[in-house]
């Protein structure tokens, strides 16, 4: 029997003002895993009404009152693990082990922005004249508009609010149509449970063909002052481009094309595993997934045999089982939008190492290239999904040249034992996030997260995700009269 949820406007559940609904589709059996209320351009403004109406009261809360919601839901959060791992298998197609993953991270997530709600708000300035204080101090801006997405559904989902919320704004979320339960109402549960007043966090559900006039309704909204969000970065373009149009700063997280570099020095049974993970973890379906595998040519041939072997033996298949590694991706949409980039690669000249062929419903096996021409669509465009590029080169130059052949600048990992060879490279890779003597995925609640370039712009993570969403205010405090010329 599936779930049957409804919009969360005002702290209550409440069908969409059209009565529609919409399906939400398990991407491993193909059946509704869930149907949610489907909203409209008026439900919309609901609940930005909502989020408006409980600005005053949230902002003006005691910090201490506000860092305690975070701290109970943090631990709620983790109480709730299994459920939440059962949402995401159900929802997403998800793995035991990712996520548990995202619940961990998430809880400590929200332990963090608790601690930035009591951290310092500004600075004493020196002031122009004698007897003046001055100060800049960060605000919260208002409500918040927030896009949550489907492939680190609670991860990112609690990302999305955490730092809005904690800075004292007010948040519509607009679910993801492929994980509207886990990235969104099911975090808005846990935070309604541990305290959250009624309407400082409300939720929009929608069917996919109304996604574009929501998303537009909700920025255009004049009660909006800032946007955040995580996607694709063809979708982030666009949703950058309506924040311009109506003045308001946003925060985009967006794809990356990343690089694992395999340095000569590397230990190569370490960077083995170290590059398997970060290639096929979740399928690939991680914005900082490694995308291409550059390794030294005179550790080449020793790296990619072992590097083959493994792939070849990544169980594939029901993410329910326990020893399933490559799981499903989001629909069986995305699995054949991957054997497309597979074969156009190959048509290219692109060498298949493992995996290749026909997707098995949404399951695309680990797919290894080598070859890849750069004409070849996967070149440039980021793969999300289980399949990626191995390629070589003879020096550092040669190697930050690779890397750095795209327009996206998320994450980058460097393999080496030697950690001046890693900080010399890194220091010439043009990303976010770099990793020195690991793979590319990686992220921590009290570190700076977020990209350069088609990758976004703006951080995520620790006192930087707070002050994302405040606005600086310049306040002085004469102390003595001053003289004025009339």
């Amino acid at each position: 029997m599936s779930l049957h949820r409804k919009l969360l406007i005002n702290g209550e559940q409440v069908p969409a003002l059209s009565g529609r609904t919409t399906e939400d589709i398990n991407p491993y059996t193909g059946e509704v895993y869930a149907t949610v209320a489907a909203a409209g351009v008026v439900d919309v403004t609901r609940a930005v009404d909502a989020a408006d109406t409980a600005f005053a009261a949230w902002s003006a809360t005691s910090p201490f009152a506000r860092r305690k919601i975070f701290l109970d839901a943090a631990d709620l959060l983790d109480s709730k693990a299994r459920q939440a791992a059962e949402i995401m298998t159900g929802e997403v197609g998800a793995i035991a082990p990712w996520a548990l993953f995202n619940v961990g991270l998430a809880a400590n997530i929200l332990r963090e922005a608790a601690a930035g709600i009591t951290s310092p708000r500004g600075e004493v300035l020196t002031a122009q004249d004698d007897g003046v204080l001055g100060l800049a101090v960060r605000e919260p801006v208002g409500v918040a508009a927030v896009f949550a997405p489907w492939n680190a559904p609670v991860i990112l989902g609690v990302r999305a609010v955490a730092a809005p919320l904690a800075a004292g704004n007010t948040v519509v979320v607009k679910a993801s149509e492929d994980a509207p339960v886990a990235c969104a109402l099911f975090v808005a549960d846990v935070l309604q449970e541990a305290g959250l007043p009624d309407g400082v966090l409300n939720v929009i559900t929608n069917a996919r063909e109304d996604a574009a006039d929501i998303a537009e309704a909700l920025i255009a909204e004049p009660r909006v002052r800032v946007v955040n969000f995580t996607g694709s970065t063809g979708v982030g373009r666009i949703i950058g481009t309506l924040a311009a149009r109506h003045i308001k700063p946003a925060v985009l997280e967006l794809g990356g094309k990343n690089s694992i570099i395999v340095l000569d020095d590397a230990d190569v049974d370490h960077a083995v595993n170290a590059a398997v993970f970060g290639a096929f973890m979740n399928s690939g379906q991680i914005c900082m997934s490694g995308d291409r595998i550059l390794v030294h040519e005179s550790i080449a041939e020793d790296f990619t045999a072992k590097f083959i072997a493994k792939v070849v033996g990544l169980p594939a298949g029901d993410p329910a089982d326990p020893g399933t590694v490559i799981g499903p991706l989001v629909g069986e949409g995305a699995a054949r939008r991957v054997a497309g980039l597979v074969q156009d690669a190959v048509a290219k000249g692109a060498t298949v190492l493992a995996g290749g062929g026909d997707p098995v419903g949404a399951v695309h096996p680990a797919t290894v290239l080598s070859d890849v021409t750069p004409d070849a669509d996967i070149h440039h465009r980021e793969a999300f999904g289980p399949v990626c590029v191995i390629a070589t080169f003879s020096d550092d130059d040669e190697a930050i040249a690779l890397a750095n052949d795209t327009d996206h600048g998320l994450t980058c990992g460097i393999l080496t034992e030697n950690g001046t060879h890693g900080l010399a490279v890194a220091g010439r890779i043009r990303t976010g996030i770099v990793h020195i003597n690991d793979q590319s995925v990686a992220d921590e609640p009290q570190a700076p997260f977020g990209g350069t370039q088609a990758s976004g712009y703006g951080r995520f993570g620790g006192r930087w995700g707070i002050e994302a969403f405040t606005t600086t205010r310049w306040v002085t405090l004469a102390t003595k009269h001053a003289r004025y010329p009339f």
